[in-house]
């Protein structure tokens, strides 16, 4: 599956075809996915479907010799490095895959996940026709009866409980164009009642980081941590979640003879790693972040200069710093003070260093402040805004930076303009849409301007009493594109809420645990599943943790009914009459969007955030030429004609310079793959 191609070939291994011979037969797309078994049958029965089930692979799709090869380049679907993958498609097959020798992220490998991408096209588990719950069973039916159904009855809800009664719920594994016209749609719906997967994982990062020094993201990317020489991992295992990441911390640790510190209550394989490793006791994060402070401040080793020119309010953390001595830190965390000195003292003095976390310090009831003081570690040491230093937040899906950035949030409108007034006449300006149109599809100006009702709460907004809610009635529908309820806690309540709506649509490339759950709850009817491709079978643009910005190409076409997210944004939007708004400025191409024009119509919104520079046509210029980025210094001639001779969009004054070094942490948010 992984092969390195030599001379524009594939891999000419022989496997043993279906019919016994060593070189198979020609075959289009259908004819694989026929003899694999995959069109025998439609979903019958979701509820008691083994979704864990393994079963011996039937076919295979090998290169097919004397068939011209077709590379298409996408971006790996499992979590937020943001890899690249090359696919070799003939016929309409995805015969091969290559890790992106070229990729500056992945630089020609993959991890286990990666390498098993094209499996999530080949899969024999995927949703292949919409199907409806009638009498406890599942039936197969057609589009047209699914859409219009789904429509009708979400119009029955509108005209009867106000448009907050139906809730929207996306996903992170949306391409940004996707994420941008669901929250399009949400938007003229008339509700904020939509959110997506980052509420779950890193919300506490982003309101933690944001509230410290104004945007809450990751500062740096994965390659500048090769520049680090102190790297501190509180609250993450790269070496497991995030693989290819983990080479860039390898290389920072090898190239500088750096310091490798892990901090976690396990011995984890990323600490197998370390040049240090402290044992800290499990939620005791904000102590070892003063224990560490209370060392540095003690011995005089923060960064006065940078506290002076840049941080405001540190005198105040001094006074809380205070009361973590040494021996407190101990008895709390159960790290000795001397081993707290030696890391305090290498964090601050053998520079730059970086502090990396994901999950394990997001997922707390204290998360936030788990952050927080995170960052003011960052702060107090200098370790912030440079190459090599910075608050390194290890996103987990692919896109989950991309489609928080684009505003799937209870709370925001796209690129963080908020919800007052002045933010929804701007976005009125750029979707073309009078503001009094927009305010007339929600119940009052102050629900229009007030946040919605988070995905972790869902379920209580369906079985609260109709007076304990701030809206015209309960949640009596849900529409989920792309998100998988066992990754909300409180499953009880939430089957609960499942038994109670009166419209539950699940569209997902596979079942899902939404769809064996609803059964379970005692669901038997008005339940529909909606087959959507996977990302491997559209096209889009994805964001990665570090807000390298990628575009996916469409590798193959959807192998039977499946359609892509922004077809059933589509096709439900002109059943429930918003089309014509939705797609004034977005070219329609049969019943899909043309996510260029969807990527233009955000670059013309979307100023709070700079990511109004990156044009399709520059992203994929910038995908063609991953070659031409180099790792260490940008080399590239400045009228190179391939990519418009404006240096890839980066914005430093090193135009006409080819020798200047990348400083890895200037603009976060330039276009396109500028993490050399």
């Amino acid at each position: 599956m992984l092969t390195k191609r030599k001379n524009g070939q594939a891999s000419r291994t022989k496997l043993q075809g279906l019919t016994g011979s060593a070189a198979p037969a020609l075959m289009d797309r259908r004819t694989f996915l026929q003899r694999s078994g995959l069109v025998v049958g439609g979903l019958t029965a979701v509820g008691s479907l083994q979704l864990g089930t393994v079963k011996k692979a039937a076919a295979f799709s090998p290169p097919q010799p004397g068939v011209p090869i077709e590379l298409k380049k996408s971006i790996c679907t499992h979590c937020a490095v943001g890899c690249t993958v090359t696919a070799a498609v003939q016929n309409g097959v995805w015969t091969g895959q290559e890790p992106s020798w070229d990729s500056p992220i992945n630089r020609g490998s993959h991890c286990a996940k990666g390498a098993s991408v094209r499996e999530l096209v080949h899969t024999d588990r995927g949703l292949k026709y919409p199907m409806k719950l009638v009498d406890g069973q599942w039936k197969r039916v057609s589009w047209d009866e699914a859409i219009n159904g789904i429509g009708d009855k979400l119009l029955e809800i509108r005209e009867t409980s106000g448009p907050d009664a139906t809730y929207w719920m996306g996903s992170a594994k949306f391409s940004n164009e996707g994420a941008y016209l669901f929250r399009k749609f949400a938007a003229l719906w008339g509700t904020n009642n939509q959110d997506h997967q980052a509420r779950i994982c890193h919300s506490t990062t982003v309101s933690g980081v944001a509230n410290t020094w104004g945007y809450g993201a990751m500062t740096n990317s994965f390659n500048d941590i090769r520049n680090s020489k102190t790297i501190v991992i509180l609250g993450g295992n790269p070496a497991e979640a995030h693989p290819i990441a983990m080479q860039h911390l390898l290389e920072g640790k090898e190239l500088n003879n750096g310091n490798f510190i892990v901090m976690d209550p396990r011995f984890t394989r990323t600490a197998a790693h370390a040049t240090e490793f402290a044992r800290i006791r499990s939620g005791t994060d904000i102590a070892v972040a003063w224990g560490l402070l209370w060392h540095i401040f003690e011995n005089g080793w923060e960064d006065k200069e940078f506290i002076a020119q840049r941080v405001y309010g540190m005198d105040e953390v001094r006074k809380v710093v205070a009361k973590y001595p040494p021996e407190e830190v101990e008895r709390i965390t159960g790290v000795p003070g001397e081993q707290m000195k030696r890391i305090a003292q290498m964090f601050a003095t053998q520079k730059p260093s970086t502090m990396i976390w994901c999950m394990g310090q997001t997922q707390h009831t204290v998360g936030t402040a788990n952050v927080r003081a995170d960052c003011i570690l960052c702060l107090a040491t200098g370790n912030i805004g440079k190459p090599g230093t910075g608050a390194n937040i290890f996103r987990g899906h692919d896109n989950v930076q991309g489609a928080t950035d684009i505003g799937l949030d209870v709370t925001t409108l796209p690129f963080y303009y908020g919800l007052t007034e002045g933010a929804w006449k701007h976005w009125a300006r750029v979707w073309g849409i009078p503001y009094e149109d927009l305010l007339a599809r929600f119940d009052s100006k102050d629900i229009m301007e007030a946040p919605g009702i988070p995905l972790t709460r869902w379920f209580d907004s369906v079985l609260l009493p109709k007076e304990d809610v701030q809206q015209r009635d309960t949640m009596k529908a849900m529409f989920v594109q792309g998100h998988a309820s066992n990754s909300i806690t409180r499953i009880p309540e939430s089957m609960k809420g499942l038994a109670a709506l009166e419209l539950l649509v699940v569209a997902d490339p596979h079942p899902t645990t939404w769809a064996s759950l609803a059964v379970k709850a005692g669901r038997k009817d008005k339940t529909w599943l909606l087959p959507v491709c996977t990302q491997f079978e559209t096209s889009g643009s994805r964001v990665a943790s570090n807000r390298s910005l990628q575009w996916g190409e469409q590798i193959v076409k959807p192998s039977f009914e499946q359609k892509d997210d922004y077809q059933v944004i589509y096709l439900l939007s002109k059943k429930l009459g918003l089309a014509d708004q939705m797609f004034k400025r977005i070219a329609v191409e049969g019943d899909r969007p043309v996510p260029e024009d969807v990527l233009r119509e955000m670059n013309r919104g979307s100023w709070s955030t700079g990511y109004c520079g990156q044009s399709p046509e520059r992203l994929k210029a910038h995908m063609k030429n991953q070659a031409k980025f180099d790792l260490v210094t940008l080399r590239a001639p400045k009228d190179d004609p391939e990519v418009g001779g404006d240096y890839y969009g980066l914005p430093w004054p090193c135009w006409g310079k080819p020798e200047i070094r990348h400083p890895g942490t200037a603009n976060l948010y330039s276009t396109g793959l500028h993490v050399m």
